[in-house]
This record gives C-alpha cells, sequence and structure tokens, in this order.
C-alpha cells in the first residue's frame, strides 16, 4: 500500500539547513517493530508517526521514533509533525493553536505562518548532576572538568543533562569522542558575548543503538528544557534566540519566548521540503 509521508526541515530559516524530521502520516495499522524499521531505514534523529488522536482535546495523536527506541517527547519533531499535519489539511480546533498528543502529554503549539513554537513541557528530571556523572560526561567531551561552569538535569524526555561552558567558543572547539561505554544525552551551551543576533551557542550530543555518539543539529527538546534551568538560574533574559549546528554544517535558529503566566515557549522556522508517498511497505506491514 501507499500512505503519505512528508519531510520537514526544522529550526532554520532557509531550507536545507535545519534538522529535517519525516512524517509518516495515516500509521494506525503500524505497530512499534515497523515503526522502529521505518525510522532506521530513514536513519534521520527522529521519524514520526501520525494517528488520529485518543482524548477529544488533542487535534492529532503522534509516536516519535529515534533509530534505538521511542521517545514520550522531542522538540523538532513536535515542531516538524504540527507542519506536516496543517499541510496535509489538518484544522485546529483551537485557531492558532494546535493541541498534540504524544506519550509525554498534551502539547500546545503555536501557529504563525512559517514560524511554529510549542510550550515547554514541564521536566521529568531538573536538578544537581551527581559529580561523577559530571567527570563522566567532561570525559565523553574530553573537556577537563574545570570547564565546566556548570550542570543540571534537563530531562523532558530524551534524559538531557544539561553543561554549561564559559563561551560559545569553547562549545563551538568540542570534539568528543566517537563512542562510550554507557548511554549519552548531553547538551552544552556558552554564551557569546556582545550584541549579536544569538545569546547561546548549543551542542547536543547523544548516543545511537549502537552506542557510537552522535551530534543532533537542531534540538528542539534540549533547547527547551536548558532554557528553562537558565530562565530559573537567571543567567539570561527571554526573548532570546540560541544558534545551534554550526559544526555539522547547519544554521538552526531557536527563539525563546515567555509569556505572562511564565510559560516557556520555543520556536523557530518549520518548512515542508518532500511531500510524497511511501510506495510499499511489505516486510514491516502485513
Amino acid at each position: 500500500m501507499t500512505r503519505p509521508i512528508t519531510i520537514v526541515d526544522v529550526f532554520a530559516e532557509r531550507a536545507f539547513a535545519g534538522n529535517p524530521v519525516a512524517v509518516v502520516h495515516d500509521a494506525d495499522d503500524l505497530d512499534e517493530a515497523a515503526m522502529l524499521a521505518v525510522t532506521r531505514w530513514f536513519d534521520l534523529s527522529e521519524t514520526t508517526f501520525l494517528l488520529p488522536p485518543s482524548v477529544p482535546e488533542a487535534d492529532y495523536r503522534v509516536r516519535i521514533f529515534t533509530p534505538f527506541g521511542e521517545l514520550p517527547f522531542a522538540g523538532h519533531p513536535t515542531l516538524g509533525t504540527c507542519r506536516a499535519w496543517l499541510q496535509a489539511g489538518g484544522r485546529p480546533r483551537a485557531g492558532a493553536k494546535v493541541v498534540q498528543e504524544c506519550a509525554a502529554g498534551l502539547v500546545t503549539v503555536r501557529v504563525a505562518g512559517a514560524a511554529l513554537a510549542f510550550e515547554a513541557p514541564p521536566l521529568l528530571r531538573g536538578g544537581p548532576v551527581a559529580e561523577g556523572t559530571v567527570a563522566d560526561l567532561a570525559s565523553v567531551l574530553r573537556l577537563p572538568r574545570e570547564a565546566i561552569v556548570d550542570a543540571a538535569w534537563a530531562d523532558n524526555g530524551p534524559g538531557w543533562v544539561a553543561l554549561l561552558l564559559a563561551s560559545a567558543e569553547e562549545v563551538l572547539a568540542l570534539d568528543p569522542a566517537r563512542d562510550h561505554v554507557h548511554p549519552v544525552f548531553v547538551g552544552v551551551i556558552g554564551p557569546y558575548g556582545g550584541a549579536g543576533d544569538s545569546a547561546y551557542e548549543v551542542r547536543a550530543f547523544f548516543s545511537d543503538q549502537h552506542g557510537a555518539l552522535r551530534e543532533d543539529p537542531v534540538t528542539g527538546s534540549f533547547n527547551a528544557s536548558a532554557a528553562q534551568w537558565m530562565l530559573a538560574a537567571g543567567r539570561v533574559a527571554a526573548p532570546f534566540t540560541a544558534t545551534q549546528g554550526r559544526r555539522v554544517g547547519r544554521d538552526g535558529r531557536v527563539r525563546i519566548e515567555v509569556d505572562a503566566s511564565g510559560g516557556v515557549w520555543v520556536g523557530g522556522r518549520a518548512q515542508v521540503i518532500v511531500a510524497g508517498a511511501m510506495m510499499s511497505d511489505e516486510g514491516v506491514v502485513g
């Protein structure tokens, strides 16, 4: 059978400069094993699968997969899935706001033309990181321990630990190990000095299903949780823009805003690059 598929470039002002996500529509008949097989074939950081909502408050339901398994929430797949759903004719019940259902619960997405923004979900885990874990991550990143200014759990689904360095230049200079014996989900932040258009440079590293360390081009989930941490600590004032992806040939731009009730919103452009169909999923279905 055929089923629609959309590939969306997220968090970039121009095409092919952000983080792509593949969105598989009409995925009701795909089980978890099939979704994982399709995700591994695409070999993107995430692939998502659109399904009808299971609660009346939601506009659609999505399952989010990496090549090593399902995530309860992820940022750029949220914006990319929303854009694909809208492109396919989806009409939100709440006007300019879309309500996405995922394993982490309901996530609100604001729509403003080409730009989308999601409200950062509550952290599943925050607070201090054990010194042994910080030292281990410093070793993975091939950093002296004293180069890490601060550290915190910033887990909103994937399991991120956030590390703050003294400058954006130190973040860009990182040359981490190629693999690690334990799974790694670490994001690194460094401030820019002066009056440029970016407040922080961000890089995010994660272990794939083989234990190899990979760099994510632009990471909505980590930017969300890192912003919550940095804002709460008084290290930054909203609104601001973070940049990510320069070491892997991308130019990601993530806009952080805070609304009147204190909600943190994470936004950027989401542009459809490919709209077509999977011509066959023989071998994963039926």
